[in-house]
């Protein structure tokens, strides 16, 4: 039963962990270019994808502690230090990615589509209607993207993102490495 635990806990990292690592790494780049071309459909496209990828396979990824979990009774190992260290740094990651990386995600993703959406109706405005503008000389309908998007259209917003997501990488990276080396494990390498 170990070595069944043990192949789907393998196979759950892999398959829920790996495409929120590559798609969470992809993402701050995508938006880089997206919000220096807000007329740039594909690149939206693109993040909804990316965000997409990274919400469904963190929901997947809940998988991976509970087959571990599973894995470490059949194996006796759930008081050795290596795999506390695992656990805690797996719940760490989890943290980050819940709480640091997705929300910005989303942030970024509403600028992107809020610079878009004023893309267009500044494209609108300027075409038939760019004999009526305002007081101010700004074409009826046209909109300011910073104040509904705020914060997240700065392009710092993207450079926190990739930390944070550098961070989420770096800690399943070291669970990867606990996972193989099992310093002090009697069953270690």
């Amino acid at each position: 039963m170990t070595k069944f635990f043990l192949v789907l806990h393998v196979l759950a990292a892999i398959v829920a962990v790996g495409p929120v690592t590559v798609a969470a790494s992809m993402f701050p780049p995508g938006a880089r270019r997206a919000l220096a071309d807000p007329g740039d459909q594909r690149a939206a496209e693109t993040l909804r994808l990316l965000h997409r990828i990274c919400r469904v396979y963190a929901g997947l990824g809940i998988a991976v502690p509970v087959l571990g979990l599973a894995t470490a009774m059949s194996m006796g190992v759930l008081g050795d230090a290596w795999l506390i260290a695992s656990m805690a740094l797996t719940g760490i990651a989890a943290a980050v990615l819940l709480a640091l990386v997705l929300p910005r995600q989303e942030e970024l993703l509403e600028a992107v589509e809020a610079a878009a959406g004023a893309d267009a109706t500044t494209e609108v405005a300027t075409g038939t209607e760019a004999a009526a503008t305002t007081g101010a000389g700004a074409p009826i309908g046209a909109t300011d993207t910073t104040t509904s998007t705020g914060v997240a259209a700065n392009p710092r917003a993207t450079v926190r993102l990739a930390m944070f997501t550098g961070i989420f990488n770096l800690l399943w990276a070291t669970v990867t490495i606990l996972m193989i080396v099992r310093p002090g494990s009697t069953t270690g390498a």
